[in-house]
């Protein structure tokens, strides 16, 4: 059993399953381009569009433990992507990894506070994994399934996944997997557990590769939507869309998770099952200047003319998207024009 003082409450409470990141960029009933949050050029976001609030519960504030549970055909080069995106979020003293960095942006996230003014935590490892190729529970799921996956993955015969107070567990379904609304509503989600479906309450979150079925949807902006017009894709630093994509995706839901595990913490709204949460505010903005349809300024690699704003570990290169600074009240990144 976890011990005291994590966010494993045995909460009986059967809400529905909060969206946390939908698809990018957002459209009005016309089918134009819907600048949302990011219209502002100046500030990459407004405060005065919406209120971010703190609603008393826990963050993720004792050390985090991120365990990857893969389902579905994996190769191996895209495990070993999304690893190191993980192992970059603080990394080894060691290991001088330069700005901007994965560990700079993730500095952002830990600004969020509980009522006891404890920070989200600084440190995230890479724990246990699990795999699921043969995918036990079809290649269909719904959000629900999501939640049986993780038990499967807690409760396996042979080397479970550890419960523990820090752990929070990303279920990563691989191209072949079709997850209810994946594409048309949702590029990824978290939410926590429930004792009648797993035995605990932990945080969760699922992010689909959507190489397949929507890249211009889910992997935006390594893949454009017809709908956008005289834009090229952006080259994906680790040279696969699908993967890449993926990425910012599991940083938006990581920040969120780290900040509203409980579904009761940091978010905007006055309904916890459709929060608008600090990820949110700063969809498809990945750079100075980022709003609507523009990413914003980003870096490009020399050699191979690929677009990134984060350096990781063994010198990877990523794409994340900014989060919301409690502070300056704007989206922020390491990136930024004016982190130099």
């Amino acid at each position: 059993m976890p011990g005291p003082g994590g966010v494993l409450l045995l909460l009986v409470l059967a809400a529905p399953l909060a969206t946390a990141w939908r698809p990018w960029p957002p459209r009005d009933a016309s089918g134009a381009i819907d600048p949302g949050f990011g219209a502002s050029k100046k500030f990459e976001g407004s405060s005065d569009l919406v209120k971010l609030e703190y609603h008393m519960g826990p963050v993720l504030a004792a050390a985090i433990t991120v365990h990857p549970i893969w389902y579905g055909a994996w190769p191996a080069e895209q495990k070993r992507t999304i690893r190191a995106f993980l192992r970059s979020l603080s990394p080894p003293s060691s290991e001088k990894v330069p700005s901007p960095s994965v560990a700079d942006w993730w500095r952002t996230v830990q600004l969020y506070t509980d009522q006891t003014t404890a920070n989200v935590s600084a440190t995230v490892a890479l724990g246990q994994e699990k795999s699921d190729a043969r995918m036990s529970r079809g290649a269909s799921l719904s959000r629900m399934d999501i939640q049986s996956v993780v038990r499967d993955a807690v409760t396996a015969r042979t080397r479970p996944l550890p419960v523990d107070s820090g752990g929070v567990y990303l279920v990563l379904t691989s191209t072949e997997v079709l997850v209810e609304n994946f594409c048309g509503q949702v590029c990824g989600f978290h939410y926590f557990t429930f004792p009648s479906v797993v035995g605990y309450t932990l945080p969760y979150a699922w992010v689909g590769n959507s190489a397949r079925r929507c890249p211009e949807v889910c992997a935006y902006p390594f893949a454009i939507p017809a709908y956008v017009p005289n834009r090229r894709p952006e080259a994906p630093p680790n040279g696969d869309a699908g993967v890449d994509g993926m990425v910012s995706v599991i940083a938006h839901e990581l920040a969120e998770m780290a900040s509203n595990p409980l579904a009761n913490a940091w978010y905007a709204g006055g309904d916890p099952s459709f929060p608008t949460e600090i990820a949110d505010l700063c969809e498809g903005i990945y750079g100075t200047g980022g709003g609507g349809a523009y990413t914003g300024q980003l870096l490009t690699d020399g050699r191979s003319g690929s677009s990134y704003n984060v350096n990781g570990v063994g010198g990877r290169r990523f794409l994340v998207q900014w989060v919301w600074d409690p502070y300056r009240s704007y989206c922020s990144g390491p990136n930024a024009l004016d982190q130099h």
